[in-house]
């Protein structure tokens, strides 16, 4: 069997998601005070020092210029771009300590660079943060949640590790040990095709793991999806795509990749809250926002477990379950895919959502904005037959696993913990 490294992630030049669009609320808290001390050496010291480079494990110089001596020294300031974004230049230092490989990925916070340690000799993620109040605000908030997994996590096996962070040149700079693909990456990568249920298995354990984990150090993450879900490793194998293959121009045949390791890691921290009793703003990704979101009727621990049956739905086809922009498409979609939405729910939607509501029931199709939107609930399917068209075993089990995480009322679905005792996550254990 084939195995090749994944060397194309990360990618620099990430082309747009169309199905998805920016999340529509950011939770800010109460800023922490920044912790001194933290930044190895000045950012703007007027010394100019030298070391000699020591290539990272893995890469080959292109040039002379990556054999030879290096400067240290900080690069010219420049104005950061319109939306305050940082600019720099590959093979630019960041700080005297971090020297910049490539730009990872970019996204409404600011952007993801790799960098060379110098002082650990290693590759790490470096989350450059925009140097607007607001996301600078967002970004203390995320250091001091990531501090706290971090010292409750102490084998680091769950969530993303924070190495470092400093202040630099009004950009909050979060260091992390660099991982592999995220999850949407390796679907868009695949031409989104579907990973193998067994792998899905694996993954799901983990993810409820990881929330399990943050629950009981009462944090709610908020924006849980496959693009804040990372592998690993970057290695995958190729395995002939036996479902529906097709012969190429060349006669051979379709290779679907699969990851070489199922192991993940739950990143992004920036939208986590801890437990509170009068939240009812927006929060998560549109196409994994819970019901009870949607309908302003409050959220808790319970809108995490939403998030991960719609990813594990996802992870299954190969696309997200409700594609949409619309919140009262989005709830027609769910009562297509799951049946109706309870009465209850429906009546005490708050102001904002009750426009969705008429005479107790979701007012679709009357309210539909549009032929194009019926026609797209019109041809979801029931979750049974979208699980039996995609799985060849352990559908059933899958099932009735989703079920619980989809679960309309909040305080009738399943929680992490539940959810981690199911047979569908604990079927290759029962087994040995």
């Amino acid at each position: 069997m084939e195995i090749d490294r994944l060397i194309e992630f990360p990618f620099t030049r990430m082309e747009p998601r169309p199905r998805k669009r920016v999340r529509l609320g950011w939770d800010v808290p109460e800023t922490p005070k920044a912790q001194v001390g933290m930044l190895n050496g000045p950012d703007d010291s007027g010394v100019t020092r030298y070391a000699y480079y020591t290539p990272p494990s893995g890469y080959t110089p292109s040039s002379l210029f990556e054999l030879q001596l290096f400067p240290n020294d900080s690069p010219p300031r420049r104005e950061d771009d319109k939306d305050g974004h940082y600019k720099f230049e590959l093979g630019e230092n960041l700080t005297s300590r971090y020297k910049i490989y490539s730009k990872m990925g970019e996204g409404t916070f600011g952007q993801v660079l790799e960098c060379w340690d110098r002082e650990n000799k290693e590759m790490v993620a470096i989350k450059i943060v925009r140097g607007v109040s607001k996301y600078r605000e967002a970004a203390m908030i995320e250091i001091d949640v990531l501090q706290k997994l971090g010292k409750h996590d102490k084998y680091g096996n769950r969530c993303v590790q924070i190495r470092n962070w400093f202040d630099y040149r009004n950009h909050i700079c979060i260091v992390f040990e660099k991982l592999g693909p995220s999850l949407y990456d390796f679907l868009r990568k695949n031409s989104y095709h579907s990973f193998p249920i067994d792998t899905v298995r694996e993954i799901g354990r983990q993810l409820l793991e990881c929330v399990a984990f943050m629950h009981d150090l009462h944090l709610i993450h908020t924006d849980l999806k496959p693009e804040n879900i990372l592998l690993v490793s970057p290695e995958y194998v190729k395995v002939p795509e036996y479902r529906g293959a097709a012969r190429s121009s060349k006669g051979n045949l379709y290779f679907r990749r699969v990851p070489k390791s199922s192991t993940i890691k739950l990143i992004d921290f920036g939208s986590t809250v801890y437990e509170s009793k009068d939240q009812d703003y927006t929060v998560s990704t549109r196409h994994y926002r819970a019901p009870e979101v949607i309908l302003g009727l409050g959220w808790n621990y319970p809108c995490d477990i939403w998030s991960v049956g719609c990813i594990l739905v996802e992870l299954c086809t190969g696309e997200a379950l409700f594609q949409t922009h619309e919140n009262l498409e989005h709830l027609a979609m769910m009562e297509r895919v799951l049946g109706p939405l309870p009465s209850h729910m429906l009546k005490r939607a708050d102001r904002q959502a009750e426009k969705y509501v008429r005479r107790g029931w979701l007012d679709w199709p009357e309210g539909a904005s549009s032929r194009e939107s019926m026609r797209a609930v019109d041809k979801l399917v029931r979750l049974q037959n979208l699980i039996m068209d995609h799985v060849d075993h352990s559908a059933g089990d899958l099932i009735h696993l989703l079920r619980g995480l989809l679960t309309y009322d909040p305080t009738d679905r399943l929680t992490a913990t539940e959810a981690l005792k199911h047979p569908f996550l604990n079927r290759d254990r029962s087994r040995r």
